[in-house]
């Protein structure tokens, strides 16, 4: 048996020649041309490919001038705004958003209930499944549990390699798309009664619910939840599903596709991405900055005590020294975030249901005062805005979602995108993806041999 802590001192001792050997300063990629993370020193992504699938509206040319503007994001070529609004009060729309997405239109009510059905039926995991792999080696990070369960899903299916052929992905995409509460709830359920000696139950997805009423059924020991629940955390997942394609994972995604590779393979990458702090961990950190705020203000009604304490957290001076408002701010959106935009609205009508209008109110003057902070600060004139996930943790955390399961949720939703963008790689593309990097290694030795 290796000696851990050994190579650990070892790893530790190296990582002084990695650091001198791998950095890469600033000037080098002034000199080349090159942008850092693919993005250019305004934030503008480097265009990497083309797509029908969704697309991002942050600004607007005025007279010739590059103008911020409420943002939009479209699915398809409908404004998710709208989509949801669509929906009403009582209806589910992520089912129907998933047909969109993977099929590119709107369904009609016969193809919506044939899609429905044909997820019911895959709502279901191999025999002994859930016990010889889910419960064997139970983990703390669900994304970790999930990813493994993924890859081992492919040793069940026997037409696993046949990637030429398009409608077998399609059929491993919505097998998957209908399986992911499923693994995220179940590796929830091992940890829980393993690492915390809580109850064990494992509930099985019932038919006729909605993806969103199946996650709170699963979760809940009682099974039981409100329409009210199922509604917030079903615009929750409709909100997640897609983002311009242009996000970490939903690159991945694309990138592992284009090789060739299985769709359990690409989606294993992409929830190996998904669940990288800088990409969906966001709303896990609003949580503990909003815990932390909470625990230093004494009155949530005072303003002036709150954007105090916010000016100390711009400053690094408390919460994690970072200077980081968290939920602030998007890397596309200027003005808006449409998502939050359209989100709040359920937010609020949970926080009452919930009798948690007091936190309400605290989210609600960080949304009106952070931005103004932020701007003066850090000289921020594009805009800044509050994102979706400055209210997601907050939601989760009312529907009584532990936040072990926050990025997984997210997963459950933006599977769909990522399966939407594998069709289409596959379909429209069949390239292999393979960047440039140009080398800045300086030579050691001439090239002679003699």
């Amino acid at each position: 048996m290796r000696n851990e802590n050994e190579l650990m001192d070892y790893a530790i001792k190296q990582e002084v020649i990695c650091r001198k050997n791998d950095s890469i300063s600033d000037t080098l990629f002034e000199e080349y041309g090159v942008n850092r993370g693919l993005r250019d020193q305004n934030g503008k992504g480097v265009l990497t490919g083309l797509t029908t699938i969704s697309k991002i509206i942050s600004f607007k040319d005025v007279d010739g001038v590059k103008t911020p503007c409420d943002g939009q994001l479209w699915y398809r070529g409908y404004n998710v705004q709208n989509l949801v609004r669509r929906m009403g009060e009582e209806g589910f729309g992520f089912e129907k958003t998933a047909y969109l997405l993977l099929f590119g239109e709107m369904p009609e009510e016969e193809e919506l209930k044939e899609f429905c059905r044909i997820m019911a039926q895959s709502r279901t995991l191999p025999t002994n499944f859930t016990r010889d792999v889910i419960m064997k080696a139970p983990s703390k990070d669900i994304m970790n549990s999930m990813t493994r369960s993924i890859l081992t899903l492919a040793s069940y299916d026997n037409q696993l390699n046949a990637t030429e052929v398009v409608s077998n992905s399609l059929r491993q995409c919505i097998e998957l798309i209908s399986i992911f509460p499923m693994l995220a709830v179940y590796g929830y359920h091992a940890y829980n009664h393993y690492e915390n000696d809580d109850s064990m139950y494992i509930h099985r997805p019932e038919p006729e619910l909605s993806t969103a009423e199946n996650l709170l059924m699963m979760l809940r020991p009682d099974r039981k939840y409100s329409k009210l629940e199922a509604k917030v955390l079903d615009v929750a997942l409709v909100l997640h599903m897609e983002h311009g394609g242009g996000n970490n994972s939903t690159f991945t995604t694309r990138v592992v596709t284009s090789s060739g590779s299985d769709t359990y393979s690409s989606i294993a990458a992409a929830m190996s991405s998904l669940k990288g702090p800088k990409h969906g961990g966001a709303n896990i950190k609003v949580m503990e900055m909003m815990e932390n705020i909470k625990e230093n203000i004494k009155d949530v009604h005072d303003k002036d005590e709150i954007e105090a304490y916010l000016s100390k957290i711009l400053e690094g001076e408390v919460f994690d020294h970072k200077g980081l408002i968290y939920g602030m701010g998007h890397a596309v959106y200027s003005l808006s975030d449409p998502r939050e935009e359209v989100f709040k609205r359920y937010v609020e009508k949970l926080a009452v249901a919930k009798e948690r209008q007091e936190d309400m109110l605290l989210y609600n003057s960080i949304e009106e005062l952070a931005p103004k902070l932020i701007a003066q600060k850090r000289h921020i004139f594009k805009g800044v805005s509050p994102n979706v996930d400055f209210y997601s943790g907050f939601v989760y955390d009312m529907l009584g979602i532990p936040q072990e399961l926050y990025t997984s949720i997210f997963a459950i939703a933006r599977i769909v995108g990522w399966s939407a963008h594998r069709m289409e790689e596959l379909i429209g593309m069949n390239k292999i993806i393979r960047p440039a990097y140009m080398s800045v290694m300086e030579e050691k030795e001439s090239w002679n041999l003699d």
